[in-house]
């Protein structure tokens, strides 16, 4: 899988800053989770990158995905004793978890709402970011 050219100069920048250089692996990994914004966990992105490259072990998928973190071209998602999951979506959003099916579906956040939020929080406070989770039932699921 081949990353368009932009996330591929998105992904030379934000390693070079990092000291760090692009491989074949990274480049890989970072085009799974660009492709499928579905949140998949690090066993996932494993099934699906050996399809394309085989050899790949699941040590480098977790190494992978941890530069890619650490470098801030995804972000890690959390549920209580989930299983991490991946996110490219670097723009302001928060996330919905269903805990009947399991998908997370990303809820964008205007900068209206993140300008109220900021305000909140108690005087000399401040915050480089925000991250909101909410946690339910899709409207694909049953009811309670």
């Amino acid at each position: 899988m081949q990353l368009e050219p932009q996330y591929k100069e998105l992904l030379d920048k934000a390693l070079e800053g990092s000291g760090q250089r692009a491989t074949k692996q990274r480049e890989h990994i970072y085009a799974l989770l660009l492709s499928q914004r579905d949140h998949p966990t690090a066993d996932e992105v494993f099934a699906r990158a050996r399809s394309d490259m085989p050899t790949i072990s699941l040590a480098t998928v977790y190494n992978c995905l941890e530069t890619l973190a650490e470098t801030k071209l995804i972000r890690q998602v959390n549920f209580d004793r989930e299983p991490t999951r991946y996110c490219p979506n670097l723009t302001k959003h928060a996330h919905f978890y269903c805990r009947e099916n399991g998908e997370i579906v990303d809820i964008d956040l205007s900068d209206e709402l993140i300008d109220k939020l900021m305000k909140v929080l108690p005087e000399g406070f401040s915050a480089k970011h925000i991250e909101i989770s909410y946690d339910g039932r899709c409207n694909h699921c049953h009811d309670w």
